[in-house]
């Protein structure tokens, strides 16, 4: 069974699968522009050590995102 989380959530070195973007305006445009887009698997790398930004890995490259912004974003993680 596949549960949708926001992506903050996602534990470090598990992928999960963008499933939808909670947002618009121009948060949404800066996400479509970095790849952030439906279907596509994420998977975070590092936290930093204050604890935000983390890291995430996807589509050949290396993103931070703040975890305001994470929480914008719905996953599916098995």
């Amino acid at each position: 069974m596949k549960n949708i989380m926001p992506l903050y959530k996602l534990p470090l070195n598990c992928q999960g699968k963008i499933v939808k973007l909670n947002c618009s305006g121009n948060i949404r445009r800066r996400f479509l522009d970095l790849g952030l887009i439906e279907n596509t698997f994420i998977k975070p790398i590092l936290i930093s050590p204050s604890g935000d930004p983390t890291a995430y890995f996807l589509r050949g490259s290396l993103i931070a995102l703040r975890k305001d912004d994470s929480k914008l974003i719905d996953i599916t993680f098995n």
